[in-house]
């Protein structure tokens, strides 16, 4: 008998090792090569319209069970998977699916499209906008006749103020406790009103009256996506935390409100929503941006917001108000919204939603379906005005709503790039009044002018406070141009135009002791021109089809 040596047992195990390593390949292979195909997520399967009295409740879900059981493994996995019944109008669901099951459900013949639900971000109850729009009475301190009809500029009146239209609001809730929801005076609910007042934190069903008539919340895809909602940061229940959908809210139907003013008693008047006599029906469907600061906004699921309007459709609303878009256009048989709105519209439901604040390059509007009104932004004829008197006795505009007030007098004046803190760039962050960045040796008992750019608007207020400085004057940058943002800051300060901005810089480097006084802010109506488009307001053309004009 032969003797195995020892270099031929070495050459077995080698042999039986690449054996090994080939069959554990075999079996991590197809892992490895369907693992971004067999990720979950979130997908609406849009099986088209339901027509009225052809199915029971019962059996639309159960039509909808027989889909997702054909492309799962057992009964379990369907019914867990399964976020959304839409069964009043439209007649699909939402689940949580692979894109390879997504795939095979998108061949069926019944399935009109099936695609990823999409998160979209968002992209004021006003004392002037009516009577500027010439669709209330006409002003007495106004001279205004812009749009002003020749016969009765008193639309809004005939229209008697959208008494009982239901309109519903898409967005982040709202905060019932506001004058502008209160329901004195008004009469009952309409009896074409369907829907449901639902409760959650913070939210009883006594926070709906006669006003705000009915309220709900969805965040099944929110939450399928992003994980459980953090109730430190937002109210489980239609309660508004951010306050957006409460603004939407108040500007289309708020009631009126004697003596209104922002801030430091800033467009003091009279206060009222477009329809102040309508009623309001609350669809929460925007939440938190997880692991993202406030500021970045509210992102809002489709598969929710499609649920939102298949009930809102259900419930009896008369309008949809969807301040809500995507910044990259999509087909309509796959963007939630249009889809929502086109089942809206056949049953005679007014849907108005944004253009979106992707401005201002062409072609940067959303929701362009030819079945929905899409509204831009643009101006009115009242400004706030703050100018700047330099020490070489110019003035520049200036515009803030800001309580705070300086004393009447020069104060010195700098440039912030000149007062930075030691090793922080000059332009780039020291002038943009980054957090941080500023000295207080150089910056204190000084107006400070910063640049526009990174960072916030009010950040930059904060950062010239606390290095002791006494006012801010923010200018935009080229890219900002002539159009200003109106903000209240945490000191007295000013915003002031590019072209301006630069005005001021050459100022501050002519002289040795550059010095300014910001005047106290204060309303001033009927400026020309008016109305302007706001920058920030998506243009047109369409994207999607250059012969729907949006």
């Amino acid at each position: 008998m032969l003797k195995t040596t020892t270099m031929e047992k070495m050459m077995m195990k080698k042999k039986y090792l690449a054996l090994h390593l080939f069959s554990l390949l075999l079996i991590l292979l197809p892992l490895l090569s369907s693992c971004d195909y067999d990720q979950r997520q979130v997908y609406i399967v849009y099986l088209g319209e339901h027509k009225s009295g052809e199915k029971t409740i019962q059996e639309i879900e159960d039509s909808h069970h027989s889909y997702l059981l054909s492309v799962k493994s057992n009964e379990k996995d369907a019914r867990g998977s399964l976020l959304y019944n839409y069964k009043n109008s439209i007649n699909g669901f939402a689940a949580l699916l692979t894109a390879g099951e997504a795939s095979k459900l998108s061949e069926m013949e019944e399935v009109v499209s099936a695609f990823p639900s999409k998160q979209h971000t968002w992209s004021i109850q006003t004392t002037r906008s009516w009577n500027f729009l010439g669709l209330d009475e006409k002003d007495s301190n106004s001279n205004n006749n812009y749009f002003t009809p020749k016969n009765n500029n008193a639309l809004l009146r005939k229209a008697n103020y959208g008494e009982n239209v239901i309109v519903g609001m898409l967005d982040s809730g709202i905060w019932p406790e506001s004058k502008s929801f209160d329901d004195q005076g008004m009469g009952p609910v309409p009896k074409s009103w369907k829907g449901i007042c639902q409760t959650g934190d913070s939210f009883t069903s006594s926070h709906c009256n006669r006003k705000i008539i009915g309220a709900r919340y969805y965040l099944k895809a929110y939450e399928a996506s992003n994980g459980r909602l953090n109730t430190t940061l937002e109210y489980r229940s239609p309660r508004d935390h951010d306050g957006h959908g409460t603004h939407t809210s108040s500007t289309v139907a708020g009631r009126t409100v004697a003596n209104a003013s922002a801030i430091g008693g800033f467009a003091r008047g009279t206060a009222s929503g477009g329809a102040p006599l309508a009623r309001l029906a609350i669809y929460k469907v925007c939440w938190p941006v997880p692991n993202q600061p406030k500021a970045n906004g509210n992102t809002c699921s489709e598969a929710d917001m499609l649920a939102a309007i298949d009930d809102a459709i259900g419930d009896g609303v008369d309008v949809l108000s969807i301040s809500i878009g995507t910044t990259d256009p999509v087909a309509y048989s796959e963007d939630g919204i249009a889809l929502g709105a086109l089942h809206a519209i056949k049953r005679n439901i007014v849907v108005s939603c944004s253009a979106g604040n992707s401005g201002p390059g062409p072609a940067t509007a959303s929701n362009l379906a030819p079945w929905m009104i899409t509204v831009a932004a643009s101006s009115i004829d009242r400004v706030f005005s703050a100018p700047i008197v330099l020490g070489n006795g110019n003035t520049i505009a200036g515009q803030t709503v800001t309580p705070y007030k300086l004393k009447d007098k020069q104060f010195p004046l700098v440039y912030a790039g000149d007062v930075g803190q030691a090793g922080v760039p000059k332009d780039a962050v020291a002038g943009q009044c980054l957090p941080n960045s500023l000295s207080p040796k150089k910056a204190k008992g000084k107006i400070v002018l910063c640049f526009r750019g990174n960072g916030t608007r009010v950040g930059k207020g904060l950062e010239v406070k606390r290095a002791g400085g006494k006012a801010i004057i923010l200018a935009n940058s080229l890219a900002n141009g002539a159009e200003l943002s109106v903000d209240a800051y945490v000191l007295p300060g000013t915003a002031v135009k590019a072209d301006d901005g630069t005005r001021i810089f050459n100022y501050i480097k002519s002289t040795s002791k550059p010095t300014a006084y910001i005047n106290s802010p204060k309303t001033v109506l009927d400026t020309k021109p008016a109305p302007y488009m706001a920058s920030f307001s998506s243009r047109g053309p369409n994207g999607l089809e250059l012969n729907l004009l949006k």
